[in-house]
């Protein structure tokens, strides 16, 4: 199992796996109507430059409660069957990637995914915060920033946006993209007109 590392990678929303199956994760981001709206408000211009940037600047995993850091929390809420010992690192446990439509029964082979990435944020808006907001913005769980995913798909996303990058599974890119504008509206981070076209795009398909 995992030991804790620093690295990335409320009610919960629903994300239908397959016939009469559900999972929980982030919270529900407001629908695709609102989504549009939202997308429509954001700044579009050039993005900046990672000039500066360090994943240092955007503390996390934070301590939540007792043993257990923000990655700690999304692993346990976004799993089934999960159980953790007294570090609250899991002895057992299965995950639904959904970004690539597989099972992970092995926590080391999960990642938890920053849906807006800090690298993202950081050329976004993000390098112009204090460290306070960048820390909120890496441990956010009160909106659909974080998801437990298998770390190969959150290894091929890296940090880019949806102009270079979408889930392989096609099902979720609505409520993908949902979360995306939701997040980058939410810490009012500007975006590039390739990004925004992407996003249009993937919200037609809800």
């Amino acid at each position: 199992m995992r030991r804790k590392t620093i690295f990335a990678t409320a009610v919960a929303t629903t994300w239908v796996v397959g016939a009469g199956t559900a999972l929980a994760y982030p919270p529900d981001p407001p629908p695709a109507s609102t989504a549009q709206t939202q997308l429509a408000s954001l700044t579009v211009k050039t993005e900046g430059s990672t000039s500066g940037y360090g994943r240092d600047l955007f503390p996390h995993w934070i301590t939540v409660s007792g043993t257990c850091d923000t990655r700690d929390e999304v692993i346990k809420r976004d799993g089934t069957g999960v159980s953790v010992d007294a570090q609250c690192e899991p002895t057992a446990g299965r995950w639904y990637s959904v970004y690539d439509a597989t099972y992970v029964e092995d926590d080391s082979a999960i990642d938890i995914d920053h849906i807006v990435p800090l690298a993202e944020a950081w050329k976004s808006g993000a390098n112009g915060w204090t460290t306070a907001k960048r820390q909120q913005f890496a441990n956010d769980r009160s909106i659909a920033q974080l998801i437990a995913v298998s770390a190969s798909s959150n290894r091929s996303k890296s940090d880019r946006d949806p102009s270079e990058w979408k889930p392989t599974n096609a099902s979720v890119h609505c409520i993908y993209a949902r979360e995306w504008i939701w997040v980058k509206y939410t810490y009012g981070l500007s975006l590039q007109s390739a990004e925004k076209t992407a996003l249009q795009g993937m919200l037609a398909a809800c």
